[in-house]
């Protein structure tokens, strides 16, 4: 077997091991939902690792949001492709369903314990207020992304987006659909003068 025929497998697996290991610590330390995740994933594979463009992961994080089904495997589901195609997804698809598996199994088990336990009622306060400050960050951080691309049509959805669902209570499977509408209106719009364009040259 060629030399770099091997070396291109193993450097295949050591970053199958690396999406198994980054999606499973991710999952397991990951509290208050898909939001939570998407923050944390973007600063490991965009951030840190480097295997996906910011703004590509701005993209999955919003068809992960409006796809049906929990944000966090959509996410993984999403990454995995992305970065290692068929056999990626399955393998992040893995790490980010094992941790909550066997916390909610042990829970599930100790769950009137739990319940009426004083300290771990404070835990999940503590954690609640925690999680408060990460989906903060997300926000800033995905809505910096947005204003930077300098786009009025983008801006305005997100403006309007946050007042239909804070002061509205529009449900935001309305939003979403329009919101979606809204882009592959556009998108259309700018196909078809890029064609007319061509077609002047």
């Amino acid at each position: 077997m060629p030399q770099e025929t091997m070396e291109n497998r193993k450097a295949d697996k050591k970053k199958l091991l690396t999406l198994f290991i980054s999606t499973l610590y991710i999952s397991a330390f990951t509290f208050g939902g898909g939001f939570v995740i998407i923050t944390l994933m973007k600063k490991k594979f965009a951030d840190e690792l480097h295997w996906i463009e910011e703004d590509e992961m701005l993209d999955l994080a919003a068809i992960a949001q409006s796809s049906p089904g929990a944000i966090a495997v959509n996410a993984a589901i999403l990454v995995g492709y992305r970065v290692a195609g068929s056999v990626g997804m399955l393998i992040s698809i893995l790490g980010t369903i094992l941790p909550p598996m066997v916390i909610l199994s042990i829970v599930s088990i100790f769950y009137t314990a739990f319940r009426e336990n004083y300290a771990v009622a404070l835990l999940l306060a503590g954690m609640q207020a925690g999680v408060a400050a990460v989906i903060l960050d997300v926000v800033y951080t995905l809505g910096k992304n947005v204003w930077k691309e300098k786009s009025i049509l983008a801006v305005a959805i997100m403006l309007g987006a946050f007042v239909a669902v804070r002061f509205l209570g529009i449900n935001i499977i309305y939003i979403i659909l329009i919101a979606a509408f809204i882009g592959a209106a556009k998108t259309m719009i700018l196909m078809r003068k890029e064609r007319g364009e061509g077609k002047r040259k």
